[in-house]
């Protein structure tokens, strides 16, 4: 292990900045949301009722719940592939305390003030952000080279992140012309009451569009662990179908059913249930596995020393 290190980076050294990427990403939404829940009146929020500091820091401790702590998870497997054996006593309680976030009442959709227990993942989530500093001072922070599908990552964020604008700007606070998209126009609800299209503050469909890019970012990472390799790729390939459904169910609520454009909606899918949207977000999970499996063979045909996650064993001129 030492003689990898001494040499400097090379392509068998596992690629930490795309997490880096991924924690700054969220450190950004986390700063844009609590100024916003300090300036703003909690009336003009959503399902919120703290306010100045006390409501920012509220917010920001679940939103540190859900969704980061499910981010959180893949951070931590990433990190363990430059840490030693023994990481795994701070790996795997992180990974427990950050899957507590899905445990039935943690995180309420119609409470999202703060309680005691949102501590607990929250607490997971510092452990990885620890475990990730740890593993960039001992292996740098090189990304990974150029993949096969980085023209279609590209693509993917491109098109989220422009999708993703009327979320963007209701998170800073801010309400944009109605030029494509709608944000200030009033409508009524299926319970009378009279609001905006794009209610100022945090949305689930921006959870889902970060989810989706984090996940896009984070398959391009290198590995040397095999079985490290693949937990990944299994997990983050459901992380991108969990964002980019919930991504998608928002948005056309929002945009189309609001606009009276379809009366049908996409289903809720921001809690695990036996229902035909779970279906459909487990079947693109599984399918985004295969793709991306496969772009690990096209890599390590191309360059064997480039990338060990199709789950080959690492050879030792490797090492050396």
């Amino acid at each position: 292990m030492s003689q990898h290190f001494a040499s400097g980076p090379t392509k068998s050294t596992p690629s930490h900045g795309e997490s880096m990427v991924a924690w700054a990403l969220w450190g950004a939404l986390l700063a844009a949301m609590f100024i916003t829940y300090v300036r703003l009146d909690p009336v003009e929020l959503y399902h919120v009722s703290g306010d100045g500091w006390t409501g920012g820091l509220s917010r920001v401790l679940v939103e540190m719940n859900f969704p980061i702590a499910l981010v959180a998870i893949a951070l931590v497997l990433i990190a363990l592939d430059s840490l030693p054996s023994r990481a795994w006593l701070i790996g795997g309680p992180a990974i427990l305390l950050c899957a507590f976030t899905v445990w039935p009442g943690v995180v309420d959709d119609g409470d999202l003030d703060a309680r005691p227990v949102n501590f607990v993942p929250a607490l997971g989530v510092l452990l990885a952000l620890g475990l990730c500093v740890a593993a960039i001072v001992r292996s740098g922070a090189p990304t990974a080279s150029r993949r096969p599908l980085d023209g279609i990552r590209l693509a993917i964020v491109v098109m989220v992140v422009l999708l993703s604008l009327p979320w963007i700007f209701a998170d800073l606070g801010l309400f944009v012309p109605e030029w494509v998209f709608i944000m200030e126009r009033p409508i009524t609800g299926s319970d009378g009451k009279v609001a905006a299209a794009v209610h100022l503050g945090h949305h689930h469909g921006l959870d889902g569009a970060l989810l989706a890019i984090t996940a896009v970012l984070l398959s391009r990472v290198r590995l040397r662990s095999p079985g490290l390799a693949r937990a990944t790729r299994l997990y983050v390939s459901l992380l991108f179908a969990y964002g980019i459904v919930n991504f998608a169910q928002d948005l056309w609520h929002e945009q189309v059913v609001k606009r009276g454009w379809a009366d049908w909606k996409v289903p809720n899918a921001t809690h695990p249930s036996l229902t035909p949207i779970w279906l459909v977000m487990l079947t693109l999970a599984a399918g985004t596995a295969l793709v991306l499996h496969r772009e690990s063979l096209r890599v390590i045909d191309t360059d064997p020393a480039a990338d060990h996650d199709s789950g080959a064993p690492i050879s030792e001129s490797a090492h050396r």
